[in-house]
């Protein structure tokens, strides 16, 4: 074997601690049957969709609203997810529906510089 080699599967080895050592960390804090601080709760129902707002966020952020296509792909996946979710109350179908909208969209309807 070789240094590179060698390298590779210690750092895959620390990254593999560091991650079971992270899962498990709640569980020996928490576990039992413990009653969960009241932050720890409030965090569980507030965080989720937290998240989801920022990735929304995050996934808008470089949109170009004042030249072609004017953002209408992305608008248009975005209503797609929520029309989607109202309708099916899924959220895989929901994010599957957008994504493959939004992926159909750029490549035929609004293509740019082509």
């Amino acid at each position: 074997m070789n240094t590179n080699w060698i390298s590779t599967i210690e750092a895959l080895a620390v990254v593999a601690l560091v991650t079971i050592f992270t899962r498990a960390l709640p569980f020996l804090f928490f576990g039992g049957k413990k009653k969960l601080p009241d932050t720890v709760s409030y965090l569980g129902t507030v965080l989720p969709a937290a998240i989801m707002i920022i990735l929304v966020v995050f996934c808008l952020r470089n949109t170009i609203l004042t030249a072609y296509p004017y953002g209408l792909a992305e608008l248009l996946s975005v209503a797609a997810v929520i029309i989607v979710h109202c309708l099916r109350n899924n959220v895989f179908l929901s994010i599957a529906a957008g994504t493959g909208l939004y992926m159909v969209l750029i490549r035929t309807l609004f293509l740019i510089g082509s």
